[in-house]
């Protein structure tokens, strides 16, 4: 197993980072971070890279995820700002033509969230594609509730990478979700795991990591201080 990734997350919406928080999109508003002015995707994503030279960036495009527009512009303008940076993006993908037709535009690599999907028949398409090794697998969860299809997902079809999304504990300090996230790798635990909502501080981020977690998703606990330089300096020799 791989060292444990710490993954920061920006919500786009309008062109402007957002901050999540419950889950509940429609009270989202322009982020304030302690990292840098403004809420620009630019001005926030170069505040997180001083704060911490971060490999990669989830962006979730919540105008796309909506079916109320997109964000693409801001995606090549990160790609042109921050050249080194891989992105993990959730566009509300579920066309798996469409999928395949973003991923040659080499903007990232594509977070297939349960909550978009009707079937699991857009996966499999995905899985036996040359562009398989691309595919992140998001788990959406609102409270107990799973946000998806509830039948016909074979864990042989998941991905090398998948996520476990308690959207309810996004931005929420309310603590990460240990119980569910042992449930998804007990399941197929040669996938690497990724948990995301509640992080609070660095002992949540060191119990994720002992329960076996391959990384984490943050935003919160980065922006306002609580997870600083050197927690992530030594979360990232786990």
């Amino acid at each position: 197993m791989g060292h444990f990734e710490i993954i920061p997350v920006i919500d786009l919406r309008g062109g402007q980072v957002v901050h999540a928080r419950y889950g509940q999109r429609a009270d989202y508003r322009p982020i304030r971070s302690n990292l840098c002015e403004g809420s620009t995707p630019e001005a926030v994503v170069g505040g997180l890279l001083a704060l911490y030279p971060f490999p990669t960036l989830y962006i979730a495009d919540l105008d796309a995820i909506e079916d109320t527009g997109d964000n693409e512009p801001v995606l090549h303008e990160l790609r042109r700002r921050f050249p080194a940076l891989k992105l993990w993006v959730d566009a509300g993908f579920r066309d798996p033509d469409a999928c395949l037709d973003w991923l040659h535009r080499d903007l990232g690599d594509l977070v297939l969230g349960s909550e978009s999907q009707a079937d699991w028949e857009g996966l499999g398409r995905l899985m036996a594609s040359p562009q398989a090794h691309r595919i992140v697998l998001s788990f959406d969860f609102a409270g107990d509730h799973f946000l998806g299809p509830l039948g016909g997902l074979d864990p042989a079809l998941w991905p090398a990478r998948v996520i476990v999304m308690t959207l309810a504990r996004v931005g929420s300090g309310a603590g990460p979700d240990l119980a569910r996230l042992g449930e998804i790798m007990a399941q197929n635990g040669r996938r690497r795991a990724y948990a995301a909502g509640g992080v609070r501080d660095a002992a949540d981020l060191r119990s994720l990591s002992d329960a076996g977690a391959a990384g984490v998703l943050i935003a919160s606990a980065l922006h306002d201080g609580r997870i600083g330089r050197k927690e992530l300096a030594e979360l990232a020799k786990r």
